[in-house]
């Protein structure tokens, strides 16, 4: 897997992060979705170089001009209900993709720190030959990925796999990087360095699904 990790220099980037980690910006819901958006958006753009392009020539009104264009077929997946104002920063850019949806959501069996990932709502166009760009804001232990992965299999064979995270744990981005095929790309604003017992990620920023539309039973 080839990891585009953008935490590592400076850019304007780095101030949406710091602001989605702030808990005192976080109790204003509409600026957390707002950021993690802006986040989609830069990730796209950077993804975007990495796509497969031909000249295609546009007519303008005053003659022709040859421009170099995407012609990848996209497919965006985005893990419910967390993942949605990254899916919106995506979709900003890449408007013309097709989109998927699935839930998927920690099941601890009996109470402790153990859990498996249950996947329930799904719905996918065809994904046979496309670029599949799975998208979840916060990579934790990577089994969430590894499960959407599996259900997305019935959909078709992509010919290219990307993932969009905002922020990651180590452990969570090795685990990926075994499971996922080898060509995957991770395209990640910031890496943590550790996960607690319950598999969430330190610092992180809390509970993404909650500070973007609220607390959950």
């Amino acid at each position: 897997m080839t990891i585009h990790h953008f935490g590592e220099g400076n850019s304007l980037l780095n101030q949406f992060i710091a602001e989605i980690r702030d808990e005192q910006v976080q109790k204003d819901p509409m600026r957390f979705r707002r950021n993690i958006e802006r986040i989609g958006e830069v990730l796209s753009y950077e993804l975007s170089k990495n796509l497969k392009y031909s000249v295609k020539t546009v007519q303008t009104p005053f003659g022709t001009k040859d421009m170099s264009l995407p012609e990848n077929q996209m497919v965006l997946c985005s893990v419910l209900r967390a993942g949605l104002p990254l899916h919106q920063g995506m979709l900003n850019y890449f408007d013309r993709a097709e989109n998927a949806f699935i839930s998927a959501y920690r099941h601890h069996t009996d109470g402790g720190d153990a859990f498996e990932v249950i996947v329930k709502y799904f719905a996918a166009p065809a994904l046979g030959g496309k670029t599949l760009v799975l998208t979840d804001p916060m990579l934790a232990t990577g089994r969430t990925l590894e499960n959407v992965l599996k259900a997305l299999k019935t959909h078709g064979e992509p010919k290219q796999i990307h993932i969009i995270s905002v922020i990651g744990s180590k452990d969570g981005i090795a685990y990926v990087n075994k499971v996922f095929p080898e060509n995957t790309h991770l395209w990640i604003a910031a890496i943590d360095e550790q996960l607690t017992s319950k598999g969430y990620i330190i610092p992180g920023l809390g509970d993404a699904g909650d500070l973007a539309f609220g607390p959950k039973l």
